[in-house]
């Protein structure tokens, strides 16, 4: 049974981590990805041109990121819609379809086709094809039929700062050759808003879609000398989003794309009051439920129907009846073979009766008939024979236990001289001395057994009593036998990782030890078929495998369990001191699920790889910092540029000779722009500016009241007011002096002499 989800997603219970920094878990909050931002069908607002007349102007907001297009008597735009369009020829009813902004984004063919009317990354306009699709849907949408000759209204458009040439030149042709309005203008969008929140003297900071720009404004002229531009907007802070997931995440099952990488710095992204410490304390286990954001893709999962107790009961039954059966076949088996061991033993007893009164001939005969070489091996079967049928008898059948102790053998031959044996018993005596040999052996092994398992008896007797009498002395013993067992360890392991780096002292070692090897004398070629090769004759010849392999002082570190005696201490620490907690072990310190790393790719919580929930799973921790921050840092974006805080510095400092004008432009510091909406962009800026500025400058830093729509509804304004008529480039006017021609005006820019 599969369950397959594309939007909302129940999260799983919370596991409580054996970690005790974080306890009790809340439940998972989880974010979705964006879906596209395909709106269906919208009726469009077309009843604006009866309320016009030839005079109303048309006002577009011409945004990278957003078109939006109104009357100059709305209060807001009527439409608003991405600047991207996709055409592609329709097979089924053989026609060239078109569809505009948001429409765009209808299914996955459309998707596909997905064409920005700007060049990426910039606000120039790069594809007119494009350009002329968005107005054709802003006209029509605003009622304009396409019957007319022409929009037959002035336009209104809003540009980037200093707008190209070639571009106004093409906007122009295209407005008054393909549209037929009868007069244009031109201005700058973050001026338009500035003048919509009653600004005369100040520093416009617009920092939108596709770049940064810093505008002087005195007595409402802008000072386009001194503005400024930062190539970084939200179109680079998306993309740079883009780029940290792909390297964070390289196997992701899901797929990314440039509206969802936007719609997590628009609503998971904020601008930290000191980024480098929060960057330093981002990753603490304190609060990093709250500060990691989640970010669930479209997974599938494999569910396994839990069963009843009932279902489970009957399968536990078969499995013991299962079992049962086994036993009981297993059983039977073992006492056919103790039966046929029994046949056997009883066979050979009575051929060793036979040989008690045989001829030496005859004797040899009977044992190679049963292939035994002499009379002591078929002794010795005997004796195996017995030995083991009273273990299955004392197993199976529930017979006597007759544990059989190991009785001191005896060798009789060994005190015999060899002239007085044959051949036959002299290799008996050789046979008797071996094993002789092997149970003194044993004896050995035995007694030192012993008397080890009594030393160390007596150790932890001691220990023990030290524990009682002196716990801080025994505690500060233990801490430092840990210290002395980590670092073997450590040291353990750097001289395995150093024998992977040929340049390391451990690999020259090594390659040494291989170079004597080849040649007693350095230097000297050995000739085939020369002096005889005796290594291996002394039993010291063969430890230098053991160097080539693990290194110099490899040996004494392979024989003690470093891992087994570190746990022995911990063990001993956990229970007696009560500063050790299960934290402070090498096994809780070296536990992925703790790290900093697990943190960072999966947040608090345990992964499982098993499940397509997680593994389908986004997690934005420092990122939500990382982004907003390059506007004051671009350097930790690769981008060689300055801040916007040392650029407003250079601005006040260089670009004015007079201080009063310098107090006017810092007394107003106007924010415009949708990538200063992130949240404590303001009160950033102030605490920044106020570090790098004199101490009695003024500083004054306000948002606008709509960062977003305050340009349009800057422009529309400024479209009412009696001195943009003057500022308009009549059709005649485009006739007689060319598509280059342009009027100046306090809202626009300035023409390039």
């Amino acid at each position: 049974m599969t369950i397959t989800s594309s939007r909302y997603v129940t999260a799983g219970s919370s596991q409580d981590r054996p970690d005790r920094r974080i306890s009790p878990k809340p439940i998972q909050r989880i974010w979705h990805a964006a879906e596209p931002p395909f709106k269906g069908y919208q009726p469009l607002p077309t009843d604006g041109y009866a309320r016009s007349s030839s005079g109303t102007v048309i006002v577009i907001d011409n945004g990278a990121s957003l078109l939006r297009a109104g009357w100059a008597f709305d209060k807001s735009p009527r439409i608003s819609y991405p600047a991207t369009v996709a055409r592609y020829r329709d097979r089924k009813i053989n026609r060239t379809v078109s569809y505009v902004g948001y429409n765009a984004f209808a299914d996955a063919t459309t998707r596909g086709q997905i064409r920005n009317a700007f060049e990426p990354g910039t606000n120039v306009v790069g594809n007119w094809d494009v350009m002329e699709g968005l107005l054709d849907y802003a006209f029509t949408g605003l009622g304009i039929s396409a019957q007319d000759e022409g929009v037959g209204r002035p336009i209104l458009m809003t540009e980037p700062v200093a707008n190209l040439g070639y571009s106004r030149k093409t906007m122009t042709e295209l407005l008054f050759e393909c549209y037929s309005a009868p007069s244009i203008a031109y201005g700058i969008d973050s001026l338009f808003s500035y003048r919509f929140n009653g600004g005369r003297n100040g520093l416009v900071v617009s920092s939108s879609h596709t770049a940064t720009h810093l505008i002087p404004v005195l007595d409402s002229k802008p000072v386009m000398s001194s503005a400024t531009r930062l190539n970084w907007g939200g179109f680079q802070g998306a993309d740079y989003l883009f780029k940290l997931l792909k390297l964070k995440y390289p196997t992701f099952p899901g797929k990314l794309t440039e509206y969802q990488t936007e719609a997590m710095v628009r609503e998971h992204c904020y601008l930290s009051q000191n980024f480098d410490h929060e960057m330093t304390t981002f990753l603490d286990w304190s609060g990093l439920e709250d500060r990691d954001h989640v970010i669930q893709y479209p997974f599938t999962e494999q569910v396994v129907v839990e069963k009843s107790e009932e279902e489970l009961a009957r399968i536990a039954d078969r499995k013991k009846e299962s079992g049962r059966r086994l036993q009981e076949q297993a059983a039977k088996m073992r006492l056919e073979k103790l039966i046929r061991k029994e046949q056997t033993l009883e066979y050979y007893k009575e051929l060793q009766q036979k040989l008690v009164d045989q001829t030496k001939k005859e004797i040899k005969r009977l044992l190679d008939d049963d292939e035994f070489k002499d009379e002591s091996q078929l002794e010795k079967t005997i004796q195996d024979l017995e030995k083991s049928i009273r273990k299955a008898r004392s197993k199976d059948v529930g017979g006597p236990e007759n544990p059989e102790d190991e009785a001191e053998p005896s060798f009789p031959l060994l005190s015999v001289a060899d002239e007085e044996l044959d051949e036959v018993g002299i290799k008996e005596k050789r046979h008797q001395r071996l094993m002789k040999s092997g149970y003194e052996a044993r004896v050995r092994a035995k007694a030192e057994k012993e008397l080890e398992r009594t030393r160390l008896a007596e150790e932890e007797r001691l220990d023990n009593e030290r524990r009682d009498t002196d716990l801080e002395g025994w505690l500060e013993d233990r801490r430092a036998a840990r210290q002395t067992l980590l670092q073997k360890i450590k040291e353990r392991d750097r001289l395995k990782a150093d024998l992977g780096n040929r340049k390391s002292l451990a690999s020259q070692m090594r390659m040494k030890t291989l170079a004597n090897l080849a040649s007693d004398q350095p230097g000297k070629k050995r000739r085939r078929g020369g002096e005889d090769d005796n290594f291996g004759a002394n039993d010291d010849d063969w430890g230098v495998y053991r160097t080539v392999a693990m290194g110099e002082h490899s040996e004494d570190e392979e024989e003690e369990d470093l891992g087994a005696g570190l746990k022995g201490i911990e063990a001993q620490l956990l229970k007696y001191d009560p500063t050790f907690t299960e934290n402070s072990t090498l096994e809780a310190q070296s536990d992925w699920t703790q790290s900093l790393m697990h943190a960072f790719f999966r947040g608090p919580r345990p992964y499982d790889k098993e499940s397509q929930q997680q593994a389908h799973q986004i997690h934005l921790n420092v990122e939500r910092i990382r982004i907003p921050e390059v506007v004051f840092q671009p350097s930790i974006a690769g981008l060689d540029q300055a801040g916007i805080v040392d650029i407003v510095a250079d601005i006040t400092n260089h670009g004015f000779v007079n201080a009063q004008d310098r107090t006017s432009v810092l007394g107003n510091i106007f924010l415009t722009g949708g990538n200063t909406m992130f949240a404590g962009f303001e009160e950033r800026l102030k605490k920044e500016l106020r570090a790098v500025l004199p101490v009695e400058a003024p500083i004054n830093v306000q948002k606008a009241r709509d960062p977003i729509l305050d340009a349009w509804r800057g422009a529309a304004q400024w479209a009412l007011a009696s001195e943009a008529s003057q500022s308009f480039v009549t059709r005649e006017e485009y006739q007689e002096k060319g598509a280059e021609y342009m009027k100046e005006h306090n809202l626009g820019n300035a023409i390039a002499l």
